[in-house]
């Protein structure tokens, strides 16, 4: 799952001990294992090579362009949904051809800029930023590559989020499944634009392979539909939102979610078509951990919290959407050292309350949480926390972000420093004299 392991009772990642990384970078830092991210990108296109897919790693993800970088050079391509993610991928160094841009609410400046980089691909979500893009094509003497994101109206399983469900009807998302089929005709006659095929995106995390073939079946109605009055579908993007392990065994495999997806796309594929894959948590959710200091114990009531230099506007999911994280201690009591996240049947446990510093009632990373008897100083690790951790975080009470070190083999970078005070205010700090009144 991950090259996080104990050792000697005490925790790696790869072949560097997270005590020196927590010495020596101090704290919180994101921790990411560059032998993980490659090996999660590996198999995961393993398991759909039967379709030959282009596989644009999500960048909303993990955006930190030393790890888009390292995925590229394993292959992929960024699916960005903003002008800063694709401002991001072209410092990675990550080819055009394959990049894709979607998102509900792209500016005129986004889009123009995704036209002039001659992208992949554009994934449109309605019917008016059809025609802002066909303005933008004949304005800048370009025809760019679009396909229609489509809202396919199925039902996540009841493990995803509702706040990170996006393939239900009356949502914001896409355009409904009935519209398409008019919009797509309507782009296919505007000489200016190159319409290419579909996008769907169904929420994340999506536990159940069988809600990607409800979608994809939907999806292949349309194509047929679209098929038999003379048009030509030659790109199917099916999105991400493939799961990862935030407890051991829970989540299907890749080769489960292929087994339903690749048998469906098999004509498609024969005909020449390109599919298209976003994945982004299920590569690198378990390739990045949180390293954090305990500060204070307190009791609180009948409760006892520890209150860690991590919080919600370092690691936002737990409040955000009152996820689960493991966490353990780097250094745990000799009888205290896991195996796996099943921890229920080692001793001396206590129950905790983790909590961060933030001046907030939602700033809970856990809730009566087993852990190992804690005190100030000890450094505590928040795993499967390298997709929509750093990306989420902010400066909320003028905290400042913390550094990301990137650990491959026994090499360790630091790949962003720690914010500093002059960072926080640095945007503030402009020169008003041309601009007083009077």
């Amino acid at each position: 799952m991950d090259e996080f392991t104990y050792r000697d009772g005490s925790l790696w990642c790869e072949g560097v001990s997270l005590t020196s990384v927590a010495n020596r970078f101090g704290t919180p830092t994101y921790v990411y294992s560059a032998n993980t991210l490659i090996d999660h990108y590996r198999r995961f296109a393993k398991a759909f090579d039967a379709v030959n897919p282009l596989i644009c790693f999500s960048a909303k993800a993990l955006s930190n362009v030393h790890l888009l970088r390292l995925l590229g050079q394993e292959g992929a391509g960024i699916d960005a949904v903003s002008g800063g993610e694709l401002h991001r991928a072209t410092v990675a160094g990550i080819d055009p051809e394959r990049t894709v841009l979607a998102g509900v609410g792209k500016s005129e400046d986004e889009l123009r800029d995704a036209v002039r980089r001659k992208i992949r691909c554009i994934n449109v979500e309605s019917e008016a930023e059809v025609e802002l893009l066909s303005r933008i094509a004949r304005e800048e003497g370009e025809r760019p590559r679009l396909a229609i994101r489509v809202n396919p109206d199925v039902a996540p399983d009841q493990r995803t989020p509702a706040r990170t469900t996006t393939g239900t009807r009356g949502g914001k998302f896409g355009v409904d499944i009935e519209r398409a089929a008019a919009l797509f005709a309507h782009a296919a006659a505007d000489r200016s634009l190159r319409i290419e095929g579909f996008h769907v995106h169904l929420g994340s995390p999506i536990f159940d392979p069988q809600v990607y073939a409800t979608a994809l079946d939907r999806l292949l109605g349309l194509v047929a539909r679209l098929e038999a009055e003379g048009h030509r579908i030659t790109t199917l993007n099916l999105g991400g939102g493939f799961p990862a392990e935030y407890v051991d065994r829970t989540a299907p495999s890749w080769d489960d979610f292929a087994e339903v997806i690749v048998h469906r796309l098999a004509g498609f594929r024969r005909g020449g078509g390109q599919v298209i894959f976003e994945p982004g948590r299920t590569i690198a959710a378990n390739a990045g951990i949180l390293l954090s200091t305990v500060r204070y114990l307190k009791q609180a009531g009948d409760q006892q919290l520890a209150v860690i230099d991590a919080g919600m506007t370092h690691l936002a999911r737990a409040a955000m959407y009152d996820s689960y994280h493991f966490m353990w201690p780097v250094l745990p009591p000799a009888e205290a050292v896991p195996v796996s996240r099943d921890v229920s049947g080692l001793a001396g446990l206590t129950a905790y309350d983790v909590v961060g510093p933030i001046c907030e009632s939602s700033d809970y990373l856990a809730r009566g949480r087993s852990l190992p008897v804690l005190a100030a100083g000890d450094h505590l690790a928040i795993f499967t926390a390298g997709a929509y951790g750093m990306t989420m975080t902010s400066n909320y009470n003028s905290q400042l972000r913390p550094a990301e070190v990137l650990v491959q083999g026994d090499q360790v970078t630091l790949v962003r420093r720690r914010e500093t005070y002059a960072d926080l205010v640095a945007l503030e700090l402009l020169d008003t004299s041309d601009h007083r009144d009077g």
